[in-house]
């Protein structure tokens, strides 16, 4: 199989006729094998039998039921679980992702990249409400993992299958897709793609999610820094802690012995004490973090780096590497 496009979908009946129409255009004129995958995430609104019918004529498309909303990050899993093209492309499916975007996407990944990743330069959504939390979020996304998108929200990607068929997401990290996928060594490009206006339905996200994202940029804020070092991420803080705490007993001390304040005067050494302690809770959870790290690490059976290719002497035995792709 050539192209996969995988779609996750949550209550958009009306929306998907269009979207199947349009989508078999643009793959009819790629050429080459392809398939629609849609995952249907516990839809209530009828979704299910619209995409039924479409997998009933159309020898493509392919339907997963889930047993219950689970949300867009699972339901874009086992689409992409259940998907065998080489290169997959993941769209919404409220119709605002245009499919006759898919051969530009194709064509920058073409170029020697591993993912693409659409860019909603023109985004038709409420400005209040969507575009700028969004616009907010990708800047602080972009300077804290170092990986500068325009919009990491955008659903429209397109990824090489050896990229992403390892990841493994949970919560709402679907998203963050690329910056997986850089960490492993991917080339990452953007691209600036059509986004129109929404016809049918309702946005199944607004301004309860921002809370979310933050939380989730944090724990990948973790993995990126400190992932197989957790003492150095947790004891910086424990050592941090543990300085404040003796700098407020030394000024209890020079409170004591210069002023003649006495120790049950003054707050600063229970306040050392509270913050000495969670220095040392700091500490702790590093350790904690530190052998279960080794522990992941040692049950993957994997080393911690990944080889891209090697270059020898063609007289010279092929290397085995303990890696699984090089």
């Amino acid at each position: 199989m050539d192209l996969s496009v995988v779609i996750p979908v949550y209550n958009e009946a009306e929306a998907l006729p269009a979207l199947y129409g349009t989508l078999g255009q643009a793959l009819d004129a790629l050429g080459g094998t392809s398939e629609i995958v849609f995952a249907d995430d516990g839809s209530r609104d009828g979704s299910g039998a619209v995409l039924d019918a479409f997998a009933e004529k159309d020898p493509r498309v392919r339907v997963l039921h889930l047993s219950r909303n689970y949300g867009q990050t699972a339901a874009l899993m086992a689409a992409i679980e259940a998907s065998e093209g080489e290169v997959i492309i993941a769209m919404d499916a409220d119709g605002q992702n245009d499919p006759a975007d898919i051969p530009r996407l194709l064509e920058k990944l073409a170029e020697g990249y591993d993912v693409v990743s659409g860019w909603r330069k023109e985004r038709q959504d409420a400005a209040l409400t969507r575009r700028v939390p969004s616009a907010l979020a990708n800047r602080l996304i972009s300077g804290l993992l170092h990986l500068p998108l325009h919009d990491y929200g955008c659903t429209l990607k397109a990824y090489r299958r050896d990229v992403v068929e390892d990841v493994r997401l949970y919560g709402e990290m679907h998203r963050f897709i690329p910056v997986f996928a850089a960490w492993e060594g991917a080339r990452v490009a953007e691209l600036p793609v059509a986004h129109h206006p929404r016809q049918s339905g309702q946005s199944k996200y607004g301004l309860g999610r921002i809370a979310r994202v933050l939380l989730d940029l944090f724990i990948l804020y973790f993995i990126d820094r400190a992932f197989d070092r957790p003492m150095q991420f947790f004891g910086k803080f424990g050592l941090g802690f543990l300085g404040i705490a003796s700098a407020i007993f030394a000024w209890a001390l020079a409170l004591k012995y210069v002023s003649a304040v006495s120790l049950i005067q003054t707050p600063l050494p229970l306040l050392s004490a509270v913050v000495g302690l969670s220095g040392v809770l700091f500490l702790l959870l590093g350790l904690i973090a530190e052998v279960q790290a080794r522990i992941y690490f040692e049950a993957r059976g994997r080393p911690p780096y990944k080889v891209r290719r090697v270059v020898q002497h063609a007289a010279v035995p092929r290397l085995k590497l303990a890696s699984r792709r090089w």
